[in-house]
């Protein structure tokens, strides 16, 4: 078997990240992104040379005058793609930022959002990432929702294509079924292992042959671009480069 090269956390979540970015798309990240911009800025030095790339804390990256401009370039339609992180989501993909436990009494009030909401119906695809796997994260059903993967019969979505990115596994929404299903299990997981760290009973991709599939190992040369191009393209644009110096290793 392959052996996956050495790498950290952040190294490797950024590379599965940048694997779901597009050449000749528009993809964005909103501030306080960090693993996030990597991947942006990954794909392209990468497979997307041709993308435009949009990360709200970079100087380099942020086009817009105000923070409106922003989601109004999304109702016009002109954002591919954008990526999310949750505190909690569910079976349905619909995730919570709000609160935990009785909305009319939570034991605990989060910020909320802002605009991450008609992003989640306008973009035609996101990205929802966690840096923890477990029954806290993965919910039966959110407490809150903050946003939904759904609309009702009738209503127009721009939003076409969810994947749910992991430090464990990689999941779809199956827009047929209205259910995430599981696509691939990382290396050094196992199928068990997922489900027990998850409060739904998971799905398999239909695109599975009747066991799941094993995520592709991050590569030395995913790693490579990472560790010299990116990360001095982060440290010359003040995009998170004090992050950059400490998270991503020197090649």
């Amino acid at each position: 078997m392959t052996q996956a090269p050495d790498c950290t956390f952040e190294e490797f979540m950024a590379v599965l990240l940048s694997r779901e970015v597009r050449d000749f798309e528009t993809s964005a990240c909103g501030a306080l992104s960090f693993i996030p911009a990597m991947a942006l800025l990954l794909a392209e030095a990468s497979h997307a040379p041709n993308g435009d790339f949009i990360i709200l804390d970079s100087p380099a990256y942020n086009p817009f005058v105000g923070p409106k401009d922003f989601h109004y370039l999304a109702q016009r339609g002109q954002l591919d793609l954008f990526f999310i992180s949750a505190i909690q989501i569910d079976r349905h993909a619909d995730f919570n930022l709000h609160l935990i436990g009785d909305p009319d009494a939570p034991d605990v009030r989060m910020p909320g959002q802002y605009g991450t909401g008609l992003l989640y119906y306008a973009v035609p695809r996101i990205v929802l990432f966690r840096t923890r796997h477990d029954r806290r994260t993965f919910v039966a059903k959110v407490d809150f929702v903050s946003a939904s993967a759904s609309s009702p019969k009738g209503m127009a979505r721009r939003n076409k294509e969810v994947v749910v990115i992991t430090p464990m596994a990689r999941m779809e929404l199956s827009r047929e079924l209205g259910l995430l299903e599981l696509a691939s299990v990382h290396p050094g997981y196992t199928l068990e292992q997922v489900q027990e760290n998850t409060g739904f009973e998971l799905v398999l991709s239909g695109k599975s042959e009747g066991e799941a599939r094993v995520t592709p190992f991050v590569t030395e040369e995913e790693l490579t671009v990472l560790r010299t191009v990116v990360k001095q393209r982060m440290i010359e644009t003040d995009t998170y480069g004090d992050m950059a110096r400490s998270k991503i290793r020197d090649p």
